[in-house]
């Protein structure tokens, strides 16, 4: 579905990270992880689009994403940031049906199929007792999975996270990853969120992609863990990785 080809990544004329190569795959969660000022968030906004790539490419299905107008990659990928929505007035079953803004424009009205789209991502994120709801009343977790609904009205193939259980408790946490999991394993979307809870990824990812100032390494947790890709990645004073039961201990 996505392909890095010798990707490099920044802003202005400052390159945070090059000769990245990696592919994502559909039916399938991915979790980026790297310490923070490593690029995760260039990448992120890179993939989504918002930064062009500064050498190299990003392609989708084939096609080069400088090639995709707005548009398209607004139907082509879904995307949910860190920042809690400020909508006081709005409620959840409004803001999901933010998610068909590229199909019916911003003040367009909505359809028969808009409505089902909305009503079908609610009852797939377990939120539809909540459509009435103010967005501003919910929990964390509760407006986490409004974002995500609204990512699934949208009807992309791609879903792009950022950080989406930073707010979160850790119950919260796990329910989330949990149904981003079943989500892309069930609709076949390709999921690719970016996150600091390393050992939560290293249990409910499909996939790793390990992003550091060496470059990016990509796989399985059990293939990462096999050859010595975690244990290296957080290498340091105090921390030892137990690679049988991919598990971190302080020492």
């Amino acid at each position: 579905m996505i392909t890095l080809e010798d990707l490099s990544t920044g802003y202005g004329s400052h390159c945070v990270a090059s000769h990245l190569n990696a592919s994502l795959a559909g039916g399938r969660l991915t979790c980026l992880l790297g310490a923070n000022g490593v690029g995760k968030s260039t990448l992120l906004r890179t993939l989504c689009g918002f930064l062009p790539p500064m050498g190299g490419s990003i392609r989708i299905n084939g096609t080069d994403i400088r090639q995709l107008s707005r548009k398209e990659m607004s139907r082509t990928t879904g995307v949910v940031l860190t920042e809690r929505p400020d909508v006081p007035d709005m409620n959840v079953e409004e803001m999901t049906a933010m998610g068909r803004t590229p199909y019916t424009g911003f003040w367009g009205s909505l359809q028969g199929k808009d409505k089902e789209a909305v009503k079908e991502a609610l009852q797939m994120v377990g939120i539809a007792h909540l459509r009435e709801r103010k967005v501003h009343t919910l929990s964390d977790g509760e407006r986490q999975k409004v974002m995500i609904a609204k990512a699934l009205a949208q009807q992309t193939p791609v879903i792009l996270l950022d950080e989406p259980t930073a707010f979160l408790d850790f119950p919260s946490k796990v329910e989330t990853m949990r149904l981003l999991k079943r989500l892309a394993h069930e609709s076949g979307k390709t999921i690719f969120l970016s996150t600091h809870d390393l050992e939560m990824a290293i249990q409910l990812a499909d996939d790793l992609w390990l992003l550091s100032k060496e470059g990016l390494q990509s796989g399985t947790a059990d293939n990462l863990s096999a050859n010595g890709s975690l244990e290296r990645f957080v290498s340091c004073n105090g921390i030892r990785f137990d690679a049988a039961r991919k598990v971190f201990y302080l020492s």
